[in-house]
């Protein structure tokens, strides 16, 4: 089960996911990163500090949107993830393709 918030926080949007994202989880996901980008925001931190677990499905949400956020320039930087669930993203190369920091305050220093 997760609980996905959206937050407006001076220059930019927060995306705070709570719980898991799974199969069935995901389209949650998909839908509130499809809205931050529909918003015509350029910025955007994923606070993933109570983030338990996350699966392929919810991985391949954040990469149907690498493309759209590099042809649309929007700045979106992922923080807060635990060990298991960073390792998940390192295994399959995403902290390669995505943005991610360790806390809140690196990932707005990245967000310029």
């Amino acid at each position: 089960m997760v609980d996905i918030k959206r937050l407006q926080e001076e220059d930019h949007d927060v995306i705070v996911i709570i719980g898991e994202v799974d199969a069935s989880s995901s389209i949650e996901l998909d839908n509130a990163i499809s809205e931050a980008v529909k918003s015509g925001k350029k910025k955007f931190l994923v606070d993933c500090t109570s983030l338990d677990y996350i699966s392929s499905a919810g991985l391949g949400v954040f990469m149907s949107y690498i493309e759209e956020f590099k042809r649309n320039d929007i700045n979106l930087v992922i923080f807060g993830l635990n060990d298991k669930v960073a390792n998940v993203f390192e295994i399959l190369g995403l902290d390669q393709l995505l943005k991610i920091e360790g806390t809140k305050e690196e990932a707005k220093a990245l967000l310029g």
